[in-house]
């Protein structure tokens, strides 16, 4: 577990929402075979660690591993599954052919792709370690890859990662949907604007650009599990700032969304059935859906 921890606990929390859950918010029941033995690890950290989670916490483990899934670890990941993939399954229709999921850590859609994603193309692009790390794990778990994935090593640091997606296969001609999902709050805030101006590039008119981002109402218990993971959080938008950056690199704000707005699209209906382990969206991180023009 020593690739991305922040990645695998998020994989975690799925995992366990999924199972657990009377009406998951997103379900992905990949996501405990990928993990594998490291499961059961991180479910046990994570219980013995109520005491930070909530002090003079009462109850068994099991009751604290709810807690802290339920209250602290789950919001973002389940939040941030069902709006891209929501907003990919509205742009299919629309003539999407190719997906970009930049920065796409254990990220189980394209092993799980419905019927709608099978003409797709998906290109997975990260770093790697991290592509290598996963792509163990699926063949240990005996889950087959698709023959509609591309898996691109590349850093979003480096500048060469946009050649090196064209070389794999990726076209700029074609109508893309490109998932930049909890990537935003590791990168520098000098580094942002260089990635949106490289997917102007990439991406014809009419493409869409789905991602998350960290305000400066971010709460503190969010950094310190990043920093405790060895991620620490490197930059912080307002939205006043975005709706000046997208449009200089070619992008236009279709949708946004508040910490609100996620609980009420995405949350309400679990929070109705089970009002003893609601679930609220994380503060300060918001949601954004761009279109290239």
């Amino acid at each position: 577990m020593k690739e991305n921890m922040t990645a695998l606990v998020s994989a975690f929390a799925r995992a366990w929402h999924t199972e657990h859950a009377l009406l998951p918010v997103h379900r992905d029941p990949l996501a405990r075979q990928l993990l594998g033995s490291d499961y059961d690890i991180i479910a046990r950290h994570m219980a013995q660690g109520i005491g930070y989670f909530c002090p003079g916490f009462s109850g068994s483990q099991d009751e604290a591993l709810a807690h802290i899934v339920t209250r602290h670890l789950a919001p973002t990941p389940l939040g941030r599954g069902a709006f891209w993939e929501d907003a990919l399954r509205t742009a299919v229709p629309l003539g999407t052919t190719q997906v970009l999921l930049l920065g796409a850590g254990y990220d189980t859609f394209p092993y799980r792709q419905p019927d709608w994603a099978q003409d797709l193309t998906i290109f997975e692009v990260d770093r790697k370690p991290e592509q290598q790390d996963k792509l163990a794990r699926l063949k240990a778990a005996g889950i087959p890859i698709p023959e509609n994935v591309r898996h691109v090593t590349a850093d979003l640091t480096k500048p060469d990662w946009p050649s090196t997606l064209v070389e794999a296969g990726f076209s700029r001609e074609k109508s893309t949907f490109c998932a930049l999902m909890g990537v935003v709050h590791y990168l520098p805030r000098t580094l942002f604007p260089k990635v949106l101006s490289a997917l102007r590039d990439l991406m014809p008119r009419g493409s869409s650009l789905v991602f998350d981002y960290p305000s400066p109402r971010l709460s503190q218990v969010q950094i310190q599990l990043a920093q405790g993971a060895g991620d620490p959080m490197k930059g912080l938008f307002t939205f006043q700032e975005l709706e000046f950056l997208l449009p200089r690199q070619g992008f236009l704000v279709y949708e946004h969304l508040t910490p609100a707005d996620i609980t009420n699209r995405f949350f309400a209906s679990h929070n109705a059935l089970s009002p003893n382990r609601p679930i609220e969206a994380a503060p300060g991180v918001n949601y954004c859906l761009a279109v290239r023009h």
